[in-house]
């Protein structure tokens, strides 16, 4: 267990130089292209799985690094580059934690080669939970598993929505209701692969932003797959269930809950680079820029904007990577620290970006400048993954004590 320290070695320093470069080289020239086309950026993925950007061994070296800061400061530089492209690599990474959340050493092994494909031929994953009416509600949700035993086949049925490369992944990592009477305590996560029969995509929705990330319904019609799909295995689920029809609390997570726990200081961490971005991108513009005979930054009102957003953007980086390091050390969230990263470091990113606007004046409010489309990236932090309105909540209830509604 390492010592809280809020700074990078230098083996990290490297690393996050490296990702820069690929962002400042590779990502950022592409980015409103991608953004204009709504599509998956397929030669930046490919691209990515080729230096070894994209790949399980890369993203296994940094979930390992025992400081927690070394994924962080990754996400942060990609979204530096750009959130639509960073999260069309690196989405997979969802999957990823829901498999190991709640997967068995057995199926880790077997399931996440799959998920990442090799340098050649590329593969991507999504976590399937949110539906349309059970998005932060997850004890609502109304998919089902329905157990075969003559089989040994569990049989999925219903439609997920706003899910991350929903319906083009290889491997659908599914939550799913196999006792609804339980709510979030009855759920269990399954591995549909690509292929799947009744494994479809519905509507491929088209966003405000993050725009070169697909996101799209995926609709499971009488999906059947193998008894050693469900992860954790049955034992261990007839097991939880049995616990909750007796009202005994267990020791793990409910399955959609154990992977945003693990997800969201790294969420934070996206929005931490967007806002950077702005702020960099907003402080070299009121230097170049002049009016009434001197540049803009020498205006006290534009000053103090650039002083507030370089105090929350580092602000939000500390929230983030404190964290991180909770999360990898094993420290408890006692005051929901997770949620707080994520809640300050969202919407840090939608204030920052909409200052770095303000700062331009027309000029950032069209596509010829890049914060514009930052600012739009933006707004899905406090959305995805928990609303500021939850992550509120979340805080609310660690602080108390008590069940606040």
């Amino acid at each position: 267990m390492s010592d809280l320290f809020l700074g990078l070695d230098e083996e990290q320093l490297q690393i996050r130089k490296w990702v820069h470069d690929f962002a400042d080289r590779v990502v950022r020239p592409v980015a409103a292209e991608w953004d204009e086309r709504e599509e998956t950026p397929w030669p930046v993925i490919e691209e990515a799985a080729r230096i070894g950007l994209y790949s399980l061994d890369f993203v296994t070296s940094c979930s390992a690094d025992p400081t927690g800061l070394l994924m962080p400061a990754v996400m942060e530089e990609m979204c530096w580059g750009d959130a639509g492209i960073t999260l069309a690599i690196f989405g997979t990474t969802l999957g990823v934690s829901g498999i190991v959340a709640n997967g068995t050493p057995e199926q880790v092994g077997e399931w996440l080669p799959q998920c990442f494909g090799t340098p050649e031929r590329p593969a991507l994953a999504a976590f399937a939970v949110s539906e349309p009416d059970a998005g932060s509600d997850v004890s609502s949700m109304r998919t089902r598993a329905v157990y075969d035993e003559a089989a040994d086949e569990w049989v999925l049925n219903g439609t997920k929505t706003w899910i991350t490369n929903g319906g083009i992944a290889d491997i659908h990592v599914v939550v799913a209701a196999v006792d609804p009477a339980l709510g979030s305590r009855g759920q269990a996560s399954f591995v549909v692969p690509k292929g799947t029969a009744g494994l479809s995509q519905g509507q491929k929705f088209k966003k405000m932003g993050i725009r070169a990330s697909h996101t799209a319904e995926v609709v499971l019609d009488d999906v059947r797959v193998p008894g050693a799909n469900l992860l954790g295995g049955k034992d261990r689920l007839d097991e939880r269930l049995a616990r909750a029809r007796e009202g005994r609390r267990g020791q793990r997570s409910q399955a959609a809950m154990a992977t945003f726990e693990a997800s969201r200081p790294l969420v934070g961490a996206q929005a931490v680079g967007i806002a950077r971005a702005a702020y960099e991108y907003a402080l070299d513009y009121a230097e170049a820029r002049k009016q009434f005979g001197r540049a803009i930054i020498e205006n006290q009102a534009v000053a103090f904007k650039l002083a507030d957003m370089k105090v929350a953007v580092d602000a939000a980086r500390l929230l983030v990577w404190r964290a991180a390091w909770m999360a990898r050390n094993s420290k408890p969230f006692e005051a929901a620290e997770g949620s707080q990263s994520k809640l300050f470091a969202g919407e840090t990113a939608v204030r920052v970006t909409e200052e770095a606007i303000q700062i331009l004046g027309g000029a950032g409010y069209v596509k010829d400048h890049p914060v514009e489309r930052w600012h739009r990236d933006s707004k899905i932090y406090t959305i995805f993954e928990g609303t500021s309105e939850i992550q509120r909540l979340v805080i609310a209830r660690a602080i108390s004590g008590m069940h606040i509604q």
